[in-house]
């Protein structure tokens, strides 16, 4: 399953490759990509995963960027 998902208030391209490499580490990601510009990421996982992985992607980005809402 692939999906896009807001990062409102994301501030700065190094936060979004901060954000993307720290998800790309997830078991169960296939794909990531953070676009600081248009304040998303594009998450790939299979579909029996996504929601678990999700989860804890949103969990490491509340660490990472505080300030960051994530909209899924």
């Amino acid at each position: 399953m692939k999906k896009i998902i807001k990062l409102i208030d994301l501030d700065c391209g190094h936060c979004a490759d901060k954000i993307q490499n720290a998800v790309k580490k997830i078991d169960g990601v296939t794909s990531v990509s953070v676009n600081f510009l248009g304040q998303k990421m594009i998450l790939e996982a299979p579909d029996h995963k996504f929601d678990a992985v999700l989860a804890e992607a949103k969990t490491l980005i509340k660490k990472i960027e505080p300030d960051v809402t994530v909209k899924a």
